[in-house]
């Protein structure tokens, strides 16, 4: 087993010199880091950044956790870890400052050109062309998002990662990813947000599974204004949390209380405990208490609100620095004299580099508001009074001094609405379209793949029907489509509640557990959250996990991290992460208030940046899976819970057919009115449109087999040039998926322009759908409803 620290490390410090040279070292980047934290907010309150979170107070211990930070670790922090990125080497002042400034240039804010806000940190995970880079050889740092201990769930998967690493038995494959499952995943979250179900739901999990995670709990006293006596019980984390101490011959975590003033004491409690940590894979929680902070939480208000004076002279007195500081000169590792020009040194290289970065960042904007006064400078008009007020205009953003880019493309708008006549219009109008285009790469790509691991870039292959294929029931086409990809592709895990000792609760996993092993298809607890964190952190470090949340009503309790961090990944890191996780889940025909799921236009708005297919059947499923495994983008497959004993012909090239995003399939030809629907309610339809057949009216139906993305080639809206008549029907409640695909048909199609008759929806009701046969037939669409409605249209 690897040593926790390295060779020339230890051998370095071996000696006083070098003991001395890397304390001093530390003391410096912990000096940096809160001259950064002062110079920072000051740049907020004058306006030049929009707002400031630091980490002052908290740098000594963030240099003592540095030390012990190797090589394939990760990190899964928050937004107060400005010092501990500093001193792995990770950022430099000058971009954290231009991550403060809203830099949209990724060479100058490498860690999300700009999209987040000061101390949202990352390090990438992929190249241009979404390969998984050697992440076993590098410092990998998870980038940050910003709800409170919404890092937790993302935390577990991580360090499960190092789990499945270390018991894979394809290590050789797998070797850029992973040293054996070395790896620690290193967690930091503020005190008050252990409150966070986030925070106990991930301890559990930790615990149960045994997975290296390190959480590094900052204990400040306080959740902005709210103590922590009012914010815990016991008025302490580590207490509360005893009952979770691993014992002799029980699972659980190991507890260590740590003060953070106390430089020495946690550089050997931190060695000791994640030394043991990287071997036996039992998670460590660091209760980091006695934690100050010098400006208070952020630059949105003052804690001289809330803290008495006594507090706010204890803060002064035990600041880590000055216990640092005071710590050096009694072990005469150095003078106050050597310490002093030390500081000087700090502060000033902070100041010199907050101007390079403001100064990279600023350049740009300039040159454009210089191109745009000069335009508007040239604007020929014959009133002179129009000509003064145009030649103000360009002073005026010729004289800003801290411009942006909106104000250069206001500007240019105001001018061409001052002289629309002007024969200057057009290359004002051009200039202006120019930077419209260069905004979109800065502020509006990447929400998804671009590059060649984008899942639209995913050719169909028809599946292969013999003419002797076996029929089968649904959940058997699943069942052997899971051990053939099981079987073939050794990064594929598969995990959830039921999925592995039984094989979950409708068999598409069934006995395949016993043949793949427990380590590749397993059990959980009943933790839609972190089944959803421990996917995340999987996918960020190469594997491809299929999550399983058992109903679609279930989403709603994985809801947050699906939407606050999945589906922002690949948008905030600008491609530099990627998050290839599936969800597997099954909805809409249930029966009874919470087991109706079909929440599909919650879904579409809360995840944009997630791929979400809508299968009708399981071939479609399996198909789905094969074209997501060959991607990068995450998705959710909702399959049909009404569906796994339906019968199915089985393909013969299970492995190798793909169902294409975002393309409709006309699964029923007809000439009278189109109808758009997907999933369960195809079986519906089906009934009332061969019973409207007799009646003489010919219906077309359309599949749209996914809803993110949603017919990408236009073809609903052909179909509708040949009826001229439209219904839209899914079980989502009104003003659901239905009216989303209303609006992406009518609007963005301009289906509206060959409409001989008012399109329709027809959805679920407005509650949630009763008990019962019969709650399902009168609170969902059903074959009459839908009959009914469509003699209407036909008869307008």
């Amino acid at each position: 087993m690897e040593s926790t620290t390295t060779v020339e490390q230890r051998t370095d410090m071996l000696s006083f010199d070098g003991f001395r040279n890397a304390v001093m070292q530390d003391y410096r980047i912990a000096v940096v880091s809160r001259e950064v934290s002062l110079l920072g907010r000051r740049e907020v309150l004058t306006g030049k950044a929009k707002f400031g979170i630091f980490g002052d107070g908290k740098e000594v211990a963030q240099v003592a956790m540095a030390k012990f930070f190797q090589k394939g670790d990760f990190r899964s922090g928050y937004y107060r870890d400005q010092t501990f990125m500093f001193a792995t080497g990770l950022a430099t002042v000058e971009q954290y400052f231009a991550q403060l400034y809203a830099d949209p240039d990724l060479e100058h804010d490498p860690f999300s050109a700009g999209r987040q806000m000061n101390a949202h940190f990352a390090t990438p995970f992929v190249d241009e062309a979404g390969n998984w880079l050697d992440l076993a050889n590098r410092k990998n740092i998870s980038s940050d998002i910003a709800p409170t201990a919404g890092q937790m769930p993302r935390s577990l998967g991580l360090a499960f990662a190092s789990k499945c690493f270390r018991s894979s038995t394809h290590k050789k494959e797998l070797e850029h990813l992973s040293n054996n499952g070395n790896e620690i995943c290193f967690c930091t979250i503020g005190d008050a947000s252990t409150t966070e179900g986030h925070f106990w739901e991930t301890m559990n999990a930790a615990g149960v599974l045994q997975v290296p995670l390190a959480v590094f709990v900052w204990d400040d006293g306080y959740g902005i204004s709210v103590p922590k006596n009012i914010q815990t019980t016991k008025g302490s984390i580590s207490t509360a949390l005893r009952g979770f101490q691993k014992g002799e011959d029980t699972n659980g975590i190991n507890i260590y209380k740590v003060k953070a003033w106390d430089y020495a004491g946690m550089c050997e409690v931190f060695e000791e405990a994640l030394h043991q940590l990287r071997d036996t894979h039992v998670p460590v929680l660091f209760h980091v208490e006695e934690v100050t902070q010098p400006q208070g939480h952020s630059t949105s208000g003052s804690h001289e609100r809330y803290k008495s004076p006594e507090r706010l002279e204890w803060e002064k007195e035990w600041d880590c620095l000055k216990k640092m500081k005071e710590w050096m000169i009694e072990n005469e590792l150095a003078t106050a004299d050597e310490l002093a020009e030390l500081e000087a040194e700090a502060k000033t290289h902070v100041r010199e580099s907050r101007n390079l970065a403001w100064e990279k960042y600023v350049a740009p904007i300039k040159a454009q508001a210089a191109q745009a006064a000069e335009l508007i400078r040239g604007t020929m008009v014959n009133d002179i009074d129009l000509y003064g007020k145009l030649q103000q205009q360009a002073k005026d953003l010729q004289n800003n001094k801290e411009p942006l880019r909106r104000d250069v493309l206001r500007t240019l708008a105001l001018a061409m609405e001052l002289a629309p006549q002007s024969p200057s219009v057009a290359e004002l109008k051009a200039y202006s379209q120019s930077l419209w285009e260069e905004s979109k790469e800065l502020y509006n790509s990447h929400l998804y793949n671009e590059g060649p691991k984008s899942a639209m870039n995913v050719q169909e292959v028809k599946p292969l029907i013999p003419s002797d294929a076996p029929l089968v029931n649904g959940y058997e086409v699943l069942n052997k489509y899971f051990d053939a990809l099981f079987t073939s592709n050794p990064k594929v895990y598969a995990f959830g509640e039921d999925v592995g000792h039984i094989g979950d609760v409708n068999q598409g996993f069934a006995g395949l557990q016993d043949k793949h092993g427990k380590d590749r298809i397993l059990d959980t607890g009943i933790r839609e959250l972190t089944i959803v964190g421990q996917g995340i952190g999987m996918a960020l470090r190469g594997l491809r996990p299929i999550a399983e949340i058992q109903y679609l009503d279930y989403l709603l309790y994985g809801l947050q991290p699906l939407s606050d961090d999945v589906a922002t990944m690949h948008f905030r890191t600008k491609g530099q992460h990627s998050c290839p996780l599936i969800i597997r889940t099954r909805g809409h025909r249930l029966e009874g208030i919470w087991h109706s799921g079909s929440p599909l236009g919650m879904m579409i708005n809360a995840l944009r940046g997630l791929y979400i297919c809508v299968p009708r059947n399981m071939v479609q499923a399996a198909g789905f899976y094969n074209t997501l495994l060959q991607s990068n983008d995450p998705a959710i497959v909702v399959e049909c819970l009404n569906g796994y004993r339906l019968k199915e012909k089985l393909p013969s090239n299970l492995l190798e057919f793909t169902v294409p995003l975002g393309i409709p399939e006309v699964i029923r030809e007809g000439t009278d009115i189109t109808i758009v629907s997907y999933g369960s309610t195809l079986r519906i339809i089906q009934d009332a449109t061969d019973r409207l057949a007799k009646e003489g009216i010919s219906c077309e139906v359309i599949d749209v087999q996914t809803l993110l993305p949603f017919d990408i080639h236009h073809q609903i809206v052909e179909s509708l040039k040949k009826t001229s008549r439209i219904v839209f029907i899914d079980e989502d409640v009104p003003g659901g998926a239905s009216a989303y695909m209303y609006n992406k048909v009518m609007e963005e199609q301009k289906g509206y322009q060959w409409l001989d008759a008012a399109p329709r929806t027809i959805t679920a009701k407005a509650h949630r759908t009763g008990y019962g046969s019969d709650g399902d037939y009168f609170g969902k669409p059903n074959a009459e409803e839908i009959i009914n409605v469509i003699r209407a249209v036909m008869a307008e």
